[in-house]
């Protein structure tokens, strides 16, 4: 089972090479810090301040997160789970995998674990985007560096973070898209939820919508006053949420009769 596990996995990791998805974690990871590092290559200026502050580091990961966790993770999350889990759908394949020698829960937990992976390569380009930001201009200019040691602890925490929070996203769009044949149904859900989450995010009660995980996790991280359950573990949630969602998700597709 684990060897066929394997090889199943390779199988579809070989699909991404090639796909959307793949380049959308490529440049995706990079977008924010490549941004960020031109504002501080124009502006040279700031960076003595930026060396002689405390908390540089924590404030510039935060800075880089803004745009990425209230709207461009969530966003890409979608679209990336959705290409990979309707790649058999695109390429009329579903028929052709089922009549390999695979169990239907080897081929499931596959390519939910190559989206995983993806999302978790996200993370990684994001932050050494982030770290590449930090560094570069002060070696461009000959300034000193930040004086603040590098938090190494404290970006692998909140990044750890962040990947929980997309956990429900990722097995919610997973199920949708696995269910319909149509690109644009789940496109359209996880859209249509994002917004949702969006107007959510200052209800008592928004932590009911599993879209909203990453936006309260940088409010937390901002320590935004008044934004997110003051009570609730949002973190709990998003694996809960994760759990429920691929359980069922695995019952429809195990049980489904026409599969593709």
């Amino acid at each position: 089972m684990t060897t066929s596990f394997i090889h199943s996995f390779q199988s579809e990791w070989l699909k991404t090479r090639r796909s959307l998805a793949a380049w959308l974690v490529i440049l995706g990871g990079f977008f924010i810090p490549l941004i960020m590092l031109t504002a501080r290559l124009l502006y040279p200026d700031r960076l003595p301040g930026d060396s002689a502050a405390s908390d540089f580091w924590e404030a510039f990961f935060s800075k880089c997160w803004q745009m990425m966790a209230l709207f461009l993770l969530p966003m890409g999350v979608v679209l990336a789970t959705t290409l990979l889990a309707q790649l058999e759908f695109r390429n009329n394949t579903w028929k052709q995998l089922h009549t390999t020698p695979q169990y239907l829960t080897t081929i499931f937990f596959s390519k939910l674990a190559v989206i995983l992976l993806m999302l978790l390569q996200f993370l990684i380009l994001f932050n050494l985007g982030i770290i590449v930001a930090g560094f570069l201009p002060h070696a461009v200019y000959g300034v000193a560096y930040p004086q603040e040691a590098f938090p190494f602890e404290f970006f692998l925490t909140k990044s750890a973070w962040f990947f929980v929070d997309c956990l429900p996203i990722v097995a919610l769009q997973y199920l949708i898209s696995l269910q319909f044949k149509n690109f644009m149904i789940p496109l359209g859900a996880g859209i249509g939820l994002m917004v949702a989450s969006l107007i959510a995010l200052e209800w008592e009660y928004g932590y009911f919508i599993p879209y909203t995980y990453c936006p309260y996790n940088f409010f937390e991280l901002r320590k935004v006053a008044g934004m997110g359950p003051q009570s609730v573990n949002v973190h709990f949630w998003a694996l809960g949420y994760f759990v429920l969602f691929t359980l069922l998700s695995y019952v429809l597709y195990i049980t489904k009769k026409e599969k593709g």
